[in-house]
């Protein structure tokens, strides 16, 4: 046994799932060990109770592949782990971390003799019944070692999975990936709203994302989605109108500012999100008094 997976949360969890029924048997840890536990009797992988009973279970040279936010998370593993690695070792950051941290991570793990690998993983909870796209950054030696396993974890052994270039390509390839994701999405939701709102037709929302979905040029898996939940339910009055933000989008268009490629759709869609979250809300109060002071215009009070 040479591979091991640290962080077994939807993502990574799921993985593990996928892994085992194409064969593999693989050695896990979570920082909840009933998790660890759990997901080892349901596969018949290895549970290790620790980051080191994990590294000490592998053969060497290991890969161990971390499924863990980005940011400290993945920093503090990769701190823990660095001393317990020897020379020809491989660590996989499955994360969404920001291609930069990935560069100088290489370079930090390179002083022990240890490779580092980024792979973007994109296919969400679905990709355990319908494999994942995976996009990484690796070199030539590493990407035939991950090979076998990328094969497994892609829809089909020959697609769905591609060696991007040197290390922090992938986590490259995969933030404007989101970017693009964040104007689909944007999109969607604002068409229909278009819709929704529109008096006098009475729109039926969920047979038009369901029309949509055969033949038309917009057809994809966000509307399929889309779909999906508007034949739940049309209204989302329970639903509050607060669209998080995980980072990829600010990446992406830190990004293209800093390259002076303009992405107008993706960063406003980020900006959106923003809106949603209460952040513009001061400006809007604002607004609200210029509009009194120069016109005369009411002000609504809040009266929460």
């Amino acid at each position: 046994m040479e591979f091991g997976i640290v962080g077994l949360g939807r993502m990574g969890g799921n993985m593990a799932r996928r892994l085992a029924l194409k064969g593999e048997k693989i050695a896990l840890f979570n920082r909840s060990p009933e998790v660890t536990q759990g997901l080892a009797e349901e596969t018949g992988h290895l549970a290790c109770d620790s980051l080191q009973s994990l590294v000490d279970a592998l053969a060497t040279p290991r890969i161990v592949w971390l499924m863990l936010p980005a940011g400290d998370a993945t920093e503090v593993a990769l701190q823990a782990l660095r001393p317990m690695l020897a020379p020809g070792d491989l660590v996989v950051d499955g994360g969404n971390s920001f291609y930069k941290d990935v560069q100088r991570r290489t370079a930090w793990l390179a002083e022990r003799q240890v490779e580092f690998c980024d792979v973007g993983v994109s296919g969400g909870v679905w990709g355990l019944e319908n494999g994942y796209c995976l996009m990484f950054g690796a070199s030539d030696e590493a990407a035939v070692r991950l090979k076998p396993y990328m094969e497994k974890l892609a829809p089909a052994p020959d697609r769905g999975w591609l060696h991007c270039g040197m290390v922090g390509s992938g986590h490259f390839v995969k933030m404007v990936h989101n970017g693009i994701e964040y104007g689909m999405m944007q999109a969607l939701a604002e068409g229909f709203a278009l819709m929704k709102n529109k008096p006098g037709f009475d729109l039926d929302v969920s047979s038009i994302a369901e029309l949509w979905r055969h033949g038309s040029v917009v057809q994809s898996w966000l509307l399929d989605l889309t779909a999906d939940f508007l034949t739940q339910d049309q209204s989302l009055e329970t639903v509050q109108p607060y669209v998080g933000d995980s980072g990829e989008g600010r990446w992406t268009a830190l990004e293209a500012i800093e390259l002076g490629i303009p992405a107008p759709v993706m960063t406003l869609s980020l900006m959106m999100r923003f809106a949603s979250q209460g952040k513009g809300d001061y400006g809007n109060k604002m607004l609200a008094k210029m509009r009194q002071g120069f016109g005369g215009h009411a002000v609504k009070e809040d009266t929460k």
